[in-house]
């Protein structure tokens, strides 16, 4: 038997459909198994808040093995997973094709596609915020509002959000704009340069739900700077791709979402458009979790393979075309935190490889968890452990110096500046309070944002 594997990687379809996937008896079992070997290995201890929690309750059990261990005590372990994929891409030696065959996210969300289908749901507030569709489409109609509402200083009503949806008071929250990114596309049209290095390329770009009403200027600056390399390029966002239902286990409705976005997607495929996702999650889900919830629909397939991160799809334009002249330097330099859901992609540090396609620009990579974890890091009581796990990425990001801090997760962005706030005079030495995305800064180093 190999003491772990040298061989690439390789994920199995998820059998959600069958009867035994959501077997109680079954599913014990797996954990027991998985854990197990988990308690022997331990390399994942510092990843998140998951595996200090599973050998802690094995360390603290009557014998200090499994066969004393509770298994409704797993529960615990489970919720503190946020699906970041680290585990299985960078630490664990079994994943398949070793013969250990072990896949601990996806087996945390079949824990919770377990409980959904026995009756186990989310509580009400939380179940409200995975809700991004409808969140976005009521916050706009009232942003000032919602923002003002949400705001970490506003005393009146981040209490009563901490009561009602179990939202942390100290955790920063994305914003809402007025007016989306499909609005703002519609309403302002780029026209592209003709004689710019990319010009046959022509990309439909996924706005994704975090792009379309909380960052629109993520979109934007995307647009500019693939106009100035030639990319003719549209806007759709038909609805989000289900990342949040599928943290929450309801992997039926994140099927069905694939299924209907990937039918309207194959059309501009066939038109010649190469498909980009505007954030990693989105891109994650695209390229690798549908094909594996839905393995069976050649739609599914085809939309995952005309689908790069925003990040990479750049890149590639930068590798195959060069990118078109004009960039300036980016003074004081750039931190840029690779997020793990780009990580977790298997493309490589592709946001670095951008900007280091700025001249004379110094780029300083994060390469630590942010602690976030999508909706998981604002809850009252992750938030702290949250910051916590996010600690050494923020100290990571105060220690280059720099004059600029990026995420490709807009959400691990703000929660690396928050974690910063906490060091003495880090926030002090940036361009400005806050992160972006690495296409915002590529679009600054072209002049066209300011």
């Amino acid at each position: 038997m190999k003491e772990g594997s040298t061989e690439a990687p390789i994920r199995h379809p998820i059998d959600w459909q069958d009867p035994a996937f959501v077997d109680l008896a079954a599913l014990d079992a797996e954990m027991r198994r998985v854990a197990d070997i988990c308690h022997g290995c331990r390399r994942c201890f510092n990843l998140c808040a998951s595996f200090p929690r599973l050998f802690d309750l094995i360390d603290e059990s009557e014998t200090g093995e499994l066969d004393s261990v509770d298994s409704r005590d797993f529960k615990p372990v489970v919720d503190a997973c946020t699906l970041c994929d680290m585990c299985f891409l960078t630490k664990c030696p079994y994943v398949p094709p070793h013969e250990f065959n072990l896949d601990f996210p996806h087996l945390m969300l079949r824990y919770r596609v377990a409980e959904r289908h026995h009756g186990i749901k989310p509580g009400f507030a939380e179940a409200q915020l995975t809700k991004t569709d409808r969140n976005g489409r009521l916050a706009k109609l009232a942003a000032p509002l919602a923002n003002w509402a949400s705001a970490r200083t506003n005393k009146l009503t981040r209490p009563m959000l901490k009561g009602v949806a179990h939202v942390h008071e100290d955790a920063e929250l994305p914003k809402f704009h007025s007016e989306t990114f499909v609005a703002k596309a519609a309403h302002h049209p780029v026209p592209r340069e003709e004689t710019a290095p990319a010009k046959d390329r022509k990309a439909v770009l996924y706005a994704t739900c975090f792009v379309n009403y909380n960052n629109p200027g993520i979109g934007e600056a995307a647009r500019t700077v693939l106009a100035c390399n030639g990319v003719e390029t549209e806007v759709v966002y038909p609805e989000c791709c289900g990342m949040p239902q599928l943290e929450n286990g309801e992997i039926a409705d994140v099927a069905d979402r694939a299924a209907r976005i990937a039918a309207l997607m194959v059309g501009w495929i066939d038109d010649g458009y190469d498909v980009v996702a505007m954030t990693p999650s989105c891109a994650l889900m695209l390229k690798f979790e549908w094909p594996l919830i839905a393995p069976d629909n050649p739609q599914v397939r085809r939309l995952a393979d005309a689908t790069s991160d925003l990040s990479e799809y750049v890149v590639d334009i930068a590798k195959k075309e060069g990118l078109a002249a004009g960039m300036k330097p980016l003074p004081g330099g750039v931190a840029v935190h690779l997020a793990c859901h780009a990580r977790a992609q298997n493309i490589g540090a592709k946001a670095a490889e951008l900007l280091r396609q700025v001249p004379d620009t110094e780029v300083t990579i994060v390469e630590r968890c942010s602690g976030h974890g999508g909706s998981w890091g604002i809850k009252t009581e992750n938030f702290p452990v949250a910051l916590k796990v996010g600690a050494p990425a923020a100290q990571r990001a105060a220690d280059a110096n720099a004059a600029f801090v990026v995420s490709e997760c807009p959400l691990a962005g703000k929660h690396i500046v928050q974690g910063m706030e906490r060091i003495d005079g880090a926030i002090d030495k940036l361009d400005s309070a806050q992160a972006f995305h690495p296409i915002e800064l590529v679009a600054r180093a072209y002049g066209t944002t300011s």
